[in-house]
């Protein structure tokens, strides 16, 4: 699996990325991108965080999810998938919803990066947090739901958002904490649709929102390495 990876960068830049210790929350329709994209650069230690199950709603954006694993759960799920990619991977589960009680139960370990892909907004700011607290790289997902052009999915920090509801939210509750806005997200520029009462998403924002994350990761391993 590595060849045609070595034919763009070193076996020592190839290391860093497998030595690299990934902390994944959520793997549903960004998260399972992130993932697969990850194993398949050559990440090799990454804890997966979610417990939610498979639904058949899924199917329709969700890469870990077929009409044979409907009601099994995410994590182990997308644990098997990534194996079946690459047998040699590390890869924890943790098999549970992160909340403000059980947060520091699980979130406890020094990690290279985190990569939030959850929906849960408070959980959102305890990741930040955490990660600032402990000197590790972040990544935020913002709204992808409500979208369907993945062109104007973009890189940027949280302080230069616009047109999303969740990026807003989230501002106001970070100023609250005295946090930096100034935190590299994933966004979309587009207008969000009115699907009235149901969140419409089709596959093309949310896996393009997880190629980006997990690239940028990529990137910055390789970037690291000082030749």
């Amino acid at each position: 699996m590595d060849e045609r990876i070595l034919a763009l960068i070193s076996k020592e830049e190839l290391d860093i990325i497998k030595n690299k210790k990934i902390l994944l929350v959520g793997v549903g329709g960004v998260g399972g991108f992130v993932l697969e994209a990850l194993v398949r650069s050559g990440f090799s230690n990454i804890t997966i965080v979610d417990g939610d199950i498979i639904d058949i709603s899924n199917l329709n954006r969700q890469i870990i999810t077929n009409i044979n694993n409907i009601g099994l759960s995410k994590v182990l799920e997308a644990k098997k998938r990534a194996i079946n990619i690459n047998k040699n991977i590390s890869i924890k589960t943790i098999d549970i919803f992160l909340t403000k009680d059980n947060f520091n139960n699980y979130i406890n370990e020094e990690y290279d990066y985190i990569i939030d892909a959850c929906d849960d907004i408070n959980i959102k700011v305890l990741l930040i947090k955490y990660a600032k607290e402990h000197n590790i790289k972040i990544i935020t997902c913002l709204g992808t739901g409500k979208k369907l052009d993945a062109r104007y999915l973009e890189v940027t920090t949280l302080n230069k958002t616009f047109n999303d509801p969740l990026a807003k939210k989230l501002r106001y509750l970070l100023r609250k904490e005295n946090i930096s806005l100034n935190i590299p997200v994933v966004f979309s520029k587009e207008v969000a649709r009115d699907t009235h009462n149901i969140i419409g998403s089709v596959i093309f924002v949310p896996s393009g929102a997880g190629i980006l994350i997990a690239n940028k990761i990529f990137l910055d391993g390789i970037n690291s390495f000082v030749k």
